[in-house]
């Protein structure tokens, strides 16, 4: 912004990438900042432990521990030995950046009944094989593949 008198100034919305908490800031035209290095890699999730979800480096091989609580929300979607893009911020894992929908099998539903049809409307609940829960037409039965939409944890299309 340009005010009428005075410096021009830039006003904005940060998000912290730590914690993902937004802040408004107003910085003066011209104001320097440190550099901060952000890199993707390709790491395959091994297995979550309940305090951790460990991963690995599809590159050099190199195993890490990440905090689950940090990543419960992309956990959710991410199968075991599947392999997934995780953004590093000055060397530190930051997010995992997921596919918009994933391919995810059906653990468990409540059997489909006579006359359940696409055109009939209607969901039930069902647990996917990552152990998150969804609702699905009620023509879905336990071991199909279904697609979910990542970002909303909807139910796309079967797979």
């Amino acid at each position: 912004m340009k005010p009428g008198k005075g410096g021009a100034f830039v006003r904005t919305k940060l998000r912290r990438a730590s914690d993902g908490a937004v802040i408004d800031r107003t910085f003066k035209a011209g104001e320097k900042f440190r550099p901060v290095h952000t890199e993707a890699r390709k790491m395959q999730f091994l297995y979550a432990d309940g305090t951790e979800a460990h991963f690995m480096d599809v590159g050099s091989y190199e195993q890490m521990g990440v905090p689950e609580s940090a990543m419960a929300d992309a956990l959710r979607w991410i199968e075991p030995s599947a392999e997934v893009d995780m953004l590093f911020i000055d060397g530190q894992p930051s997010d995992i950046q997921l596919p918009s929908a994933v391919d995810l099998e059906i653990a468990e539903t409540e059997p489909g009944l006579r006359g359940d049809t696409a055109s009939g409307g209607g969901t039930k609940p069902a647990k996917l094989q990552t152990g998150a829960q969804i609702m699905v037409p009620l023509f879905i039965e336990a071991g199909e593949r279904v697609r979910v939409d990542t970002r909303t944890g909807d139910y796309v299309s079967r797979a």
